[in-house]
């Protein structure tokens, strides 16, 4: 395996290159106040939810339209210095460090839903806005958003890292529910990609590539979206089983069987216990699926009675409904609050985060060997993950001022990530590269490959200057 160390990026020293005096007055003159070198500010920059010390930028610009954006480009072009997009900050691979200095482009006042198209189940954002704050502004028409990493991260992020989460099984991820960019390049020229069309001949399709690109391409700015309508009916249910194999093995039959259920996740013991900690929950702690079901009221429970028979033959028990808005947030929240409620387990951690994922027919080999993997090491840990579509999270506890539970936690990492390329899956099912998978990326995709990648990047951001160190190791 080629994989580096976590903070293996650090050994190799790369060189700053930060804004030269002339660049930081030309920040200052064109957006004031808004152009900030304060300490606490570009801290605030520097660090994600990732195990990373922070890498703060040389200086911030909070940009508020495209214009915005490309003049800060146009800067960073003219003096080869780093640009780095900042959303929200809740990426889990270290994207947002700033490994070489430079400027931060925050876009979270980039946050205005340009336009609703109802009729054509479309939405275009600019890249500020986050899932949430989109869902409540569309409510009033009848359509939803359904992509839900979990975190409410911003529209542009979720782009830029591919994004997924809990509704992926039945509404894909952020590749395919994205139609159309706007984005800066490094040059700061404004280009858009795609159009509201739902499919489209006409030349290379610069949105696929410019989703998942990482920041390492150009800073998109504007997003447009598919929507769906708002299920006339959703009912979630909770069911616990005597292993993990039983939980997968239930999953794999609900999706041989065509089951359209919209939800499907795996919370191990570990996880239940601290989010029942958190929550004030009492939930099982044994190996759980938590699903949602969406459709007319006589499909939901149609969905319901099948997967409660194929959960009964697979031995799970406590089939729980819950029914109301209210109950079903209390679930969901609790799910997506289970990497925050697993910190809380080992005050002063910090959590190795890592995913993959495999085809759902090799998903439950690839889970039990991981358990009983890190079971053995000592190190305290949680396993999450969309089993629905074979898309899994470890969460690695370590303590920080213990160099050893981090190398060990590492090498756990590391025969994840090569059992799921054995089982012919891939080292990051949503987290994206970032830092710290850069070896991963090789041993997945294969030296050639990864330099038709690297190709394209020389080729759009000759100076190197989007994001650099991340998806590549320069």
């Amino acid at each position: 395996m080629n994989a580096p160390h976590t903070l293996e990026w650090q050994s190799h020293a790369l060189p700053r290159r930060p804004p030269p005096p002339a660049m930081i007055e030309a920040l200052r003159e064109r957006f004031g106040a808004s152009c900030s070198t304060a300490a606490a500010v570009c801290a605030q920059h520097g660090r994600d939810e990732s195990a990373y010390d922070a890498a703060p930028p040389d200086v911030v610009v909070f940009c508020e339209s495209n214009e915005d954006v490309a003049a800060v480009v146009q800067l960073a072009d003219r003096y080869a210095v780093p640009v780095i997009p900042f959303g929200v900050g809740s990426s889990l691979e270290g994207h947002l460090l700033a490994v070489q200095g430079g400027v931060s482009i925050d876009l979270g006042r980039m946050n205005k839903v340009l336009r609703l198209n109802a009729e054509d189940l479309t939405v275009t954002v600019q890249a500020g806005v986050t899932r949430m704050q989109l869902n409540n502004e569309i409510r009033h028409s009848g359509l939803f958003f359904p992509i839900d990493p979990g975190a409410d991260a911003s529209i542009g992020g979720m782009t830029a890292t591919r994004a997924s989460g809990t509704n992926a099984v039945r509404y894909g991820t952020m590749r395919e529910n994205v139609l159309a960019l706007t984005v800066v390049t490094a040059a700061g020229e404004i280009v858009r990609t795609g159009t509201r069309a739902r499919k489209s001949s006409a030349g290379y399709d610069l949105t696929r590539l410019m989703v998942g690109s990482e920041g390492t391409l150009g800073v998109i700015t504007e997003v447009t979206l598919r929507l769906y309508p708002q299920p006339e009916a959703a009912s979630a249910a909770v069911c616990n089983f005597p292993s993990i194999k039983a939980a997968v093995d239930t999953t794999i039959a609900i999706i041989q069987m065509g089951v359209p259920i919209a939800r499907c996740e795996l919370l191990d013991p570990n996880a239940i216990r601290a989010v029942n900690r958190r929550e004030k929950l009492t939930l099982r702690e044994e190996p759980m699926l938590l699903m949602e079901f969406h459709g007319t009221t006589a499909s939901v429970a149609e969905q319901a009675t099948m997967v409660q028979e194929i959960a009964a033959d697979h031995g799970g028990q406590a089939f729980e409904w819950a029914s109301t808005p209210e109950e079903r947030t209390r679930l969901w929240t609790a799910r997506h609050h289970a990497y925050f409620a697993a910190l809380q387990m080992r005050p002063g951690c910090r959590c190795i985060s890592t995913d993959t994922c495999v085809p759902i027919s090799r998903l439950a080999e690839c889970l039990i060997d991981t358990a009983a993997e890190v079971e053995a090491s000592g190190i305290p840990y949680f396993i999450v993950g969309h089993v629905g579509d074979g898309n899994f999270h470890v969460g690695y506890l370590i303590d920080p001022n213990d160099p050893d539970e981090s190398l060990r936690a590492e090498t756990l990492n590391q025969q994840l990530v090569a059992r799921a390329l054995e089982l012919e899956g891939t080292c990051t099912g949503e987290h994206g590269i970032g830092l710290h998978k850069m070896g991963f990326l090789i041993d997945e995709a294969g030296l050639a490959t990864v330099a038709m990648m690297r190709a394209v990047k020389q080729a759009l951001d000759p100076k190197n200057i989007m994001n650099p160190g991340k998806i590549f190791s320069a």
